[in-house]
């Protein structure tokens, strides 16, 4: 470490190296980043849960590997979190709803369990909105995560709290999940690297989305090689899992892959969305187009992707399966009545749905997808939009009532994401842009499937030719 910096100030892949390099404890890593939560989260909402003591004995025991030498996982001793979206065995897991406040799993979730294995260290459980529906995080647990670069506006969601902990200097790294854009919406809206892997690239066991195929865990990070590195601790599947991402070569990793040259690549500016009328604020059409400028400084080719490739039935479509999905809440009868309007509102439109709307709506998807991915192959990467305008206040998707208005207010905001999840195609989420008020603007790369390796190898050509991780909100100094 040099004079003057701060533990948080370190990248994950640096507090690592300075952990077996016995410059920094485990322990002491924990107990600052602890330090950081109790200082922060009052006025952020980064997590639900914390989980002082667990993390303390994993620091101890972490310490008690180094002790005793022999190989160590990669990521031994870094703080990370969980999204309470996912289950951690003895520890509450809300799903961001009043009616599962005091739900405590018997199992952890497969990503949890690979991150230990990894060496990481988890400190709590991050804020997310009730079951992951919303794409803007708040609800009745622990209120809203707010943007550390102006907390008066929204973190986004549904992996807000992960990326407001990593944001504000809480942790260095944290793991979030994406159906419909909950990985890169939070990255854009507070400037974080976010990458939405390919379907079955990372288990959802045991007990995850794999019906509708949407969902998938990926990692929030401030630079992309700690992303890679954190994709490669969750990566690979469980056995039983129905979708399986091809591996990488043996002997390659995705943090390799952020150290070596993309070479030139066909890029497709991707413009079109499902949502009829969606236009783009000034703010974001410019970062869109500030980055197509970059790229073809770098030597890749951009070129506007054709028209009218999208059906006009995959926004029905997708929102026939997206309400399915809230047809089987682990939620007690007695209980329903504690749910958000908005959630009850996506469980009564499922559950009116008949097998054979549920059938149509899912065969629409996959055959739309087969479809769009033919037709996109040639180019290497598509450049989108990550959202329609800059981070909303808070307030703000509520202003035209809860329930339906709420909901269509979410899909004119976060127009362009949920394609890929459909498609199940890799994406992320690259902070190249900074408004005028110093407010956070991501920018999509899509890849072909199975294809993280081009992304990440791109975005650190991309961060490298205009670094972001140096800028921070004025909270990253708020504690030491």
């Amino acid at each position: 470490m040099t004079s003057g910096t701060q533990l948080h100030d370190l990248t994950a892949l640096e507090q690592a190296a300075a952990v077996r390099a016995k410059e920094v404890s485990p322990t002491e890593l924990v107990e600052h980043a602890l330090s950081r939560i109790d200082a922060l989260d009052a006025g952020l909402g980064a997590f639900i849960t914390v989980t002082p003591e667990r993390a303390r004995a994993a620091a101890s025991a972490a310490e008690d590997r180094l002790r005793e030498g022999g190989e160590l996982p990669p990521l031994l001793g870094v703080p990370t979190a969980i999204k309470d979206l996912n289950n951690t065995a003895g520890v509450r897991t809300t799903f961001g709803s009043a009616a599962m406040a005091r739900f405590v799993p018997a199992v952890d979730d497969a990503v949890v369990t690979r991150l230990a294995a990894a060496g990481t260290i988890s400190l709590g459980k991050t804020n997310t909105p009730e079951f992951g529906f919303p794409c803007w995080t708040d609800n009745d647990v622990t209120g809203p995560a707010r943007c550390p670069w102006d907390p008066s506006r929204l973190a986004g969601g549904s992996s807000g709290g992960a990326a407001v902990a990593v944001a504000a200097g809480m942790v260095p790294f944290a793991q979030g999940s994406d159906g419909g854009g909950s990985i890169r919406i939070p990255a854009s809206i507070n400037g974080l690297f976010g990458i939405k892997p390919t379907r079955g690239r990372i288990s959802n066991a045991p007990y995850g989305s794999e019906t509708t195929g949407l969902g998938t865990n990926g990692p929030l990070a401030r630079t992309v090689r700690d992303a890679a590195a954190m994709l490669d601790a969750m990566a690979g599947p469980e056995i039983g899992d129905p979708f399986w991402a091809p591996p990488l070569p043996p002997g390659e990793t995705f943090l390799g892959c952020a150290d070596r040259e993309p070479g030139r690549l066909r890029i497709g500016r991707y413009v079109e969305s499902p949502i009829p009328g969606v236009e783009l604020e000034p703010e974001v059409a410019g970062a869109l187009d500030d980055a197509a400028r970059l790229l073809e400084s770098l030597g890749h080719t951009v070129e506007d992707a054709p028209a009218g490739l999208l059906d006009p039935a995959v926004l029905p479509s997708f929102e026939t399966v997206w309400a399915l999905s809230a047809t089987t809440l682990p939620v007690p009868p007695d209980r329903i009545d504690r749910l958000r309007p908005l959630t009850r509102w996506m469980r009564d439109r499922g559950l009116a749905l008949s097998a054979a709307d549920a059938m149509q709506a899912m065969f629409a998807l996959r055959l739309f997808s087969r479809q769009f991915i033919r037709a996109t192959a040639g180019y290497d990467v598509l450049l989108a939009p990550v959202l329609t305008m800059t981070p909303r206040p808070i307030g703000w998707f509520q202003a035209d009532g809860e329930g339906a208005p709420d909901f269509e207010r979410q899909k004119r905001y976060a127009a362009f994401t949920a394609l890929f999840n459909v498609t199940g195609q890799p994406a992320v989420s690259v902070p190249l842009h900074w408004t005028a008020d110093d407010l956070p603007v991501g920018t999509m790369l899509v890849g072909r499937p199975a294809d993280e390796a081009t992304l990440i190898s791109l975005s650190a050509q991309l961060e490298a030719a205009r670094p972001w991780a140096h800028r921070r909100p004025a909270v990253w100094a708020g504690s030491r």
